[in-house]
């Protein structure tokens, strides 16, 4: 399976939600959610219907996936570990998906979205615990610093980014030097601290099937 290429304002679209994988342009006027609200295509517009049981929870499975951009190997060994796992399915599952390298740069601030935070661990802007890693699927644990190398600290994108985090803003589990450009892992994050309008159960029951 190939990577997605295409307009990412399209998922958006087609999932008849905002996903920001667009980053300040999500929160623009610029933003072409909130001008076409509609389906991409097309008969995007006029298309409505009564999805199955099975629809709704194939679409929030794909909803999860374009939020977090992966493929569907990646998600499924994701669903597995999480079954795996002790507690609920579904929080298992939101859980280990936040706690990959890519989307920790991201929530800590450092990246405007989660596909420009991929890019940059990539390029190896960024250490774990001092040691460079460019694997956006890296898995962060308690007490893990994320730093941004010293030869990357001068980028125009991560100060950029990181002004738009005000005091307060950070996620509780998550903790920001700014003048160091550190950020710690303090603790798992649990499900109800997690901002993201996803229904995990429904992914639960299709992969259950």
């Amino acid at each position: 399976m190939a990577r997605y290429t295409g307009a990412d304002c399209k998922q958006c679209r087609r999932e008849e939600q905002k996903l920001f994988l667009k980053g300040t342009k999500c929160f623009s006027n610029k933003c072409p959610f909130e001008k076409k609200g509609y389906a991409p295509g097309q008969h995007g517009r006029t298309r409505r219907f009564k999805q199955s049981d099975y629809g709704l929870q194939l679409r929030e499975k794909q909803k999860v996936r374009k939020i977090y951009g992966i493929f569907e190997a990646q998600f499924r060994n994701y669903f597995k570990k999480a079954d795996r796992m002790r507690g609920i399915t579904g929080d298992n599952l939101i859980k280990l998906l936040e706690l990959r390298l890519d989307n920790l740069v991201y929530r800590m601030g450092f990246a405007p979205s989660r596909k420009a935070a991929r890019q940059l661990v990539r390029h190896r802007h960024f250490c774990v615990n001092g040691k460079i890693v460019d694997i956006p699927a890296f898995n962060v644990r308690v007490g893990d610093e994320i730093q941004v190398r010293d030869k990357s600290k001068k980028m125009d994108a991560i100060h950029a980014s990181i002004r738009r985090i005000k005091e307060g803003r950070l996620l509780p589990w998550l903790k920001l030097e700014k003048a160091t450009l550190i950020g710690t892992l303090l603790e798992e994050p649990i499900r109800a601290e997690i901002p993201l309008n996803v229904n995990e159960q429904l992914i639960v029951e299709l992969y259950s099937k």
